[in-house]
């Protein structure tokens, strides 16, 4: 919509997490080595955890985009809200094989064997679950029997919890104690600072734009956006972009701070007066043939007059 009137090449704050315009801030660099190390060195359980718009689902997707599908069997549960029983049937499904039995430990035994299969072809099964903390308290508890298939050296499934923090209040309840021991790696995505807010909102314009040095912002136009975002992606990128539409409809140049306060004031349902070049534009022309009318009104009285 605004891409061609700012030089961009295509709008570069989506919502959607696109690996393309991944910013890597310390908790995020973090994140991803977590996922690296943990998943080639077969450790087991690795927890991602994070604020909402923080910028997990974008590093898990980056490290999928990385991984070699020859030598990784990933499976990734986007919906947690499941029975354990039922997890056990979704993961016997990824390996085309049919339950032999609703009991957990028989089920348990055939993903054991398949695990073992792809073991011997050189394929480390990762299962990521994405919105960890929506899983019911019992099948997270069962979750630690997973981590009992192995052979005498490496884990057979690499697990990934991916949450936000409800996830590490749920860790630290007793019921879980035995999972949470068996975590090996743990990281946390933290919102970005002040700094990294800036350099984040930059490093995504440079990425699309067609000339250098574009900068689509006043400098107070970026401070009020960083100061109502706090940090959180995807809220600098909801603000900018909501930003650049209004920018664009005004034709203005660059974006300013009375423009950023107008479209804060709408998320927060308050309302501003609006400058729009337009409504001024049509403000001065009814003036004008309000003037037009009365000059030409005088003019006839003038000439029943003379």
């Amino acid at each position: 919509m605004y891409a061609k009137f700012y030089k961009l090449r295509k709008e570069p704050f989506n919502v959607t997490p696109d690996p393309t315009f991944l910013y890597l801030s310390s908790s995020h660099k973090e994140a991803i080595a977590a996922l690296l190390y943990g998943i080639k060195s077969r450790k087991g359980f690795i927890a991602i955890l994070g604020e909402v718009g923080t910028g997990k689902t974008t590093i898990v997707r980056t490290y999928l985009n990385s991984i070699n599908r020859g030598t990784i069997k990933l499976i990734y549960l986007f919906n947690p809200n499941l029975t354990f029983n039922a997890l056990l049937r979704d993961l016997l499904a990824e390996f085309d094989v049919k339950p032999a039995s609703d009991e957990s430990n028989k089920m348990i035994a055939q993903l054991h064997r398949c695990l073992i299969d792809q073991y011997r072809k050189g394929r480390n099964v990762t299962l990521i679950i994405d919105e960890a903390q929506n899983m019911p308290l019992p099948t997270l508890e069962s979750l630690r029997m997973l981590s009992n298939l192995e052979t005498t050296r490496e884990k057979l499934l690499q697990i990934v919890l991916v949450g936000q923090p409800e996830l590490e209040a749920m860790l630290v309840r007793h019921e879980l104690r035995q999972l949470r021991n068996r975590i090996a790696l743990l990281a946390k995505i933290h919102p970005l600072s002040e700094k990294e807010s800036l350099d984040y909102i930059q490093s995504r314009v440079d990425k699309v734009s067609m000339k250098k040095n574009n900068r689509l912002f006043t400098n107070e136009a970026l401070r009020l956006i960083v100061k109502r975002a706090q940090g959180i992606p995807r809220t600098i990128n909801i603000l900018c972009d909501n930003a650049l539409v209004t920018g664009y409809g005004y034709q203005a140049s660059v974006i300013t701070a009375g423009i950023v306060k107008e479209i804060i004031a709408d998320r927060e349902g308050r309302r501003l007066p609006r400058r729009n070049a337009l409504v001024n534009a049509i403000g001065i022309l009814g003036l004008l043939a309000g003037l037009y009318w009365i000059i030409t009104l005088l003019a006839r009285q003038l000439e029943k007059l003379i």
